[in-house]
């Protein structure tokens, strides 16, 4: 088996974070959730621009927040729209809470969902709700999806799980599109908790539907008035009061540890961001008309890994087997076109779509990370131009 000298992704807690944290813990503080979370909460919800931020312990745990959020709000119908090249999570939740989902192709561009397939689902099915995932910290076409969602009156949500410190031109940050957002702090992605999720909103109310789905449908994170209005709605005595379950909700909480971490990562975002779009940039340089990958207009894309298609399913094959041959970490572009899983075909027909497709069968990762230098990135680039 051959030593990877350049894994596709790295740790972003380094040994400031672990010596820091080591000291947190010598004065025995809480580290189940806590006020830690509430700061925690309010760094990311300022950091992102939006007014609200619930943190849980996975990114795949805050999509589910985010659909059963929609569920509970009962949307004028059970239809959504959902992309077929994303993670399972962005699209699992919908169908296990009795939704029905209507997949769409990929855009040519950026690899999100293809909003010429969205406006047709729109005239055919007029889905209630719609998800769409900034692919890789590449952000999708933002005016457009605002007019369709307007146009056609549906709920519009965005995982950003993969696209963390990504921007628009006008430097507003992906997470500020939909009416819920996703974040996931997993290793590996732009920066990480261990493992934790993030839902972002302005809306009180979804936010205050959040607080209590996230931890078991009780009221006790709620702003007070709030409370106070569930418990007297409800005539719900004192003594019942902290153990009441106003929703059925889950237990889908972090930790004040995994918190601090989070603190001190907001506090390197900015360099993180800068890093990982250096490296995206060059990528998309060395590889211009050699390969394709998604395209940013002015935006500002921060990736978790820099994906590639090949010209051939044949091609990608001779890329990967020279790769991994030179210690370079590779794998599938995302999951491919999640219509051809089993997951979805087993119960739906199989799902094709021509750049849905052609990500499948073609699409690569290739490493980025904050610790990454440019020359790093070019000896890559040389490598894998010794196939094209």
């Amino acid at each position: 088996m051959n030593k990877i000298v350049y894994p596709l992704a790295k740790e972003t807690i380094n040994q400031a974070d672990i010596s820091a944290l080591i000291k947190w813990l010598t004065g025995n503080p809480r580290l189940t959730k806590g006020n830690l979370t509430l700061d925690f909460e309010e760094d990311w919800a300022k950091y992102i621009g939006t007014k609200y931020a619930v943190f849980c312990n996975s990114g795949s745990s805050a999509n589910l927040l985010m659909a059963y959020a929609v569920k509970c709000a009962s949307p004028r119908n059970m239809k959504v729209v959902v992309p077929s090249v994303g993670w399972v999570t962005t699209v699992a939740p919908f169908m296990q809470f009795g939704f029905d989902p209507i997949m769409v192709g990929a855009d040519e561009k950026t690899y999100g969902i293809d909003l010429d397939d969205l406006e047709k689902a729109c005239i055919e099915h007029d889905p209630a709700t719609v998800i769409f995932v900034q692919v890789l910290g590449v952000p999708h076409h933002r005016e457009r999806l605002l007019t369709l969602s307007k146009k056609y009156n549906f709920t519009l949500l965005e995982d950003g799980c993969a696209a963390l410190g990504a921007a628009y031109a006008d430097d507003t940050k992906v997470g500020t599109v939909g009416k819920m957002s996703s974040f996931s702090f997993y290793f590996g992605h732009q920066l990480s908790t261990i493992e934790g999720g993030m839902v972002n909103t302005d809306d009180f109310e979804t936010y205050q539907m959040l607080l209590m789905l996230r931890s078991h449908g009780w009221g006790k994170d709620l702003e007070p008035a709030v409370y106070e209005d569930l418990v007297t709605t409800n005539t719900v005595d004192d003594f019942h009061k902290p153990f009441t379950f106003f929703v059925p909700g889950f237990n889908v909480r972090a930790t004040d540890l995994q918190a601090f971490i989070g603190r001190r990562q907001v506090e390197k975002a900015w360099w993180v961001s800068q890093r990982r779009n250096e490296n995206h940039v060059r990528y998309a340089e060395n590889f211009k008309g050699l390969l394709d990958f998604q395209e940013w207009d002015n935006n500002f894309p921060v990736s978790i890994s820099f994906g590639a298609l090949a010209s051939s399913k044949e091609q990608r094959t001779r890329i990967v087997k020279l790769m991994v041959a030179s210690g370079i970490e590779t794998r599938i572009f995302s999951a491919g076109n999640l219509g051809k899983h089993p997951f979805w075909k087993n119960i739906y027909d199989e799902f094709s779509h021509p750049v849905s497709d052609r990500i499948h069968e073609c699409g690569f990762f290739l490493p980025n990370n904050p610790e990454m230098s440019i020359d790093e990135v070019d000896h890559i680039c040389e490598v894998v131009k010794c196939v094209l």
